[in-house]
């Protein structure tokens, strides 16, 4: 599994759903398991979580 593409993937729709996005601040494991549609190991959807977090952080940065 490519966990940067995964990243990009749960990024990219996060974005777009303003919904979707207040459901990864509240619950960051259900959300990326049910865009990815899969149940991933606890360490593999931690380093998602990180890189979607940082990646979010960077585009509100940018956005400024």
């Amino acid at each position: 599994m490519d966990i940067k593409e995964k990243i990009s993937e749960v990024v990219e729709k996060i974005t777009k759903d303003k919904d979707l996005k207040e459901k990864f601040e509240k619950n960051p494991v259900k959300v990326i398991e049910e865009i990815l549609g899969v149940d991933l190991p606890d360490d593999v959807v931690e380093k998602v979580i990180d890189g979607v977090k940082a990646k979010l952080t960077v585009d509100n940065i940018s956005d400024v």
